[in-house]
C-alpha cells in the first residue's frame, strides 16, 4: 500500500531533453552573434534568456529529484546529468557576454570553428540524451557520445593554433586578452559536452 502513496519516477527524462533544446537554441544563436558583432546585443541578451530558462529546468528536475522515492536512473547520475548539461548553456553564455560586452567587432576563423564545433556537440548531446529514455540502442548513443570526445579534442587543437596565432600576429595587447579569453570559454563549452558524454557512457555501462 506504501508503494501507492510514493512518487516513483518523475519527469527527468523531459527535464533531460528540454535542457539539451536550450543548449542548442543557444549554440546557434551564438552563431547567429557572430554574423553580426557590431549589433550583437540583441543574440547576447536572447541567449541570456535561455540561460535563465536552463537554469529553471536544473532547479525544477533537482527539485523532482528530492521528492521522487524511485528514480529511473541512479540518483547522482541524474543530478550529474542535470547539472553539466546546464553548464553547457553558462558557459555559451558566458562566451556571448564577452563578446558583446568587450566589443569585439570582428569575428575570426577561430571563434568560427569553435562556434561551430560547439554547436555540432550540442547536437551530439540532444541525440544521446533523446536514447536514455529507453536504452534500447546503447550502440548508438555509445556513438554519438565518441562524436563529442572527438569534437572535443578538434575544438582543443582550434584552441592552441588560435592562441598561438594571437600571440604571434595580434599586435593589440587588449584584442589578443578579450579573444584569448573568448576562445577558451567556447572550448571550456565542448569539455562540459565531453562530460555528459562521459556520464551517459557511464549510464549506458550501467544498464546494459
Amino acid at each position: 500500500m506504501f508503494g501507492r502513496f510514493v512518487p516513483r519516477e518523475g519527469k527527468f527524462f523531459e527535464f533531460f531533453h528540454e535542457s539539451a533544446d536550450l543548449s542548442v537554441e543557444a549554440a546557434r544563436q551564438l552563431k547567429q552573434l557572430l554574423t553580426d558583432l557590431p549589433h550583437g546585443e540583441s543574440r547576447a541578451r536572447a541567449i541570456k534568456d535561455i540561460e535563465h530558462k536552463a537554469d529553471q529546468v536544473t532547479h525544477r528536475a533537482i527539485e523532482l529529484l528530492h521528492k521522487t522515492f524511485i528514480t529511473p536512473l541512479d540518483r547522482e547520475d541524474i543530478h550529474e546529468l542535470i547539472t553539466e548539461m546546464d553548464n553547457i548553456i553558462d558557459f555559451i553564455e558566458a562566451a556571448s557576454q564577452r563578446l558583446y560586452l568587450y566589443g569585439v567587432r570582428q569575428s575570426t576563423p577561430e571563434l568560427e570553428g569553435l562556434a561551430d564545433i560547439c554547436l555540432q556537440s550540442v547536437e551530439y548531446v540532444r541525440k544521446a540524451v533523446h536514447g536514455l529514455n529507453d536504452l534500447k540502442n546503447i550502440k548508438e548513443i555509445r556513438k554519438n557520445c565518441v562524436e563529442i570526445n572527438r569534437l572535443e579534442n578538434e575544438a582543443d587543437h582550434i584552441l592552441r593554433a588560435g592562441v598561438a596565432k594571437l600571440f604571434r600576429d595580434e599586435t593589440d595587447t587588449r584584442q589578443l586578452i578579450k579573444l584569448k579569453e573568448i576562445y577558451e570559454l567556447l572550448e571550456v563549452v565542448t569539455d562540459r559536452c565531453e562530460d555528459v558524454a562521459n556520464i551517459i557512457e557511464g549510464i549506458t555501462i550501467e544498464y546494459s
